[in-house]
């Protein structure tokens, strides 16, 4: 007889192994982050789904947790100017396309990218990662004819 897992299970364990305590809103925004795969998203974006779900959770909340998980290394931070942050469920190491117009931030294969030279690190420091977005703008007809 096998038995069906309870639908917060999979948020549940991952809030427990990131030594992160389960609160009801933790839990909540761990099941719409990481219960249907890979994705990008926006404080804003993650509160209007919350809201949509009848999650009762403040913006402050959502940008909170966002960055608790970020510190707990379920998320990426991938920061698009001064005043646009995407989160990213994907933790492996991979790359962005960011397209302009849309706002629409998609992957790139870390291994789809060959980085030729990287400059010599200032005395001292080590190299932690690499954030590297393509940023792209549609052509207009003229100019794609």
């Amino acid at each position: 007889m096998t038995t069906n897992p309870r639908p917060y299970t999979h948020a549940l364990n991952r809030l427990k192994e990131a030594g992160l305590r389960p609160t009801r809103q933790r839990l909540a925004l761990a099941r719409l982050l990481f219960d249907n795969g890979h994705r990008h998203i926006t404080a804003e974006q993650l509160h209007s789904e919350a809201m949509s779900q009848n999650v009762k959770v403040s913006l402050a909340t959502v940008y909170n947790t966002l960055h608790q998980f970020t510190e707990a290394a379920l998320l990426n931070e991938i920061v698009i100017d001064s005043g646009r942050s995407y989160f990213d469920t994907n933790t492996a190491p991979h790359y962005h396309f960011y397209c302009e117009e849309d706002g629409m931030l998609s992957d790139i294969p870390a291994e789809a990218v060959q980085l030729a030279r990287v400059p010599n690190m200032p005395r001292g420091t080590e190299l932690a990662s690499v954030d590297l977005v393509f940023r792209l703008r549609r052509q207009s007809a003229r100019s794609a004819a």
